[in-house]
């Protein structure tokens, strides 16, 4: 593995989510000092959906456009057919919803050895793909 971080949307969601300061501060912290970001086409879809429609309030779609090709700029793997399908297996495997094992297998395929999540159990561990909170104020 490569010490590259795949960031989970939630983490791009906390740095722009006004409703949430102290989270805010710690997930731009976090992307700030985060080397080799790595992310999916899953998670600049899931962030413009989720910015546009459940933030309160709601960014406005031009401004999550903005950030979403900013966020493009990333090590960005996409999600094809064959993605999908060794996620399936990793889901039914782990006992993973669909977009957490999406999630991990697009880490996996780009060699990343971490995923920053707030989503998944923290210390745990897939296949050698180890998940890490990254809202913990000791995060490494």
């Amino acid at each position: 593995m490569t010490g590259r971080s795949f960031v989970d949307t939630n983490v791009f969601l906390y740095a722009v989510d006004r409703s949430e300061a102290d989270k805010q501060q710690r997930a731009r912290e976090v992307l700030l000092a985060t080397p080799g970001i790595t992310i999916s086409t899953q998670v600049l879809s899931e962030f413009y959906t989720v910015a546009t429609r459940k933030l309160k309030p709601p960014l406005p779609g031009p401004t999550a456009r903005s950030l979403v090709e900013g966020m493009a700029r990333y090590e960005c793997v996409p999600v094809d057919a064959d993605l999908v399908l060794r996620a399936v297996r990793a889901g039914q495997r782990w006992q993973l919803s669909h977009w957490d094992a999406l999630m991990l297998e697009a880490a996996r395929q780009a060699g990343c050895d971490r995923v920053l999540t707030e989503d998944l159990a923290d210390g745990a561990a897939y296949d050698g793909v180890r998940i890490q909170n990254p809202l913990r104020s000791d995060m490494d």
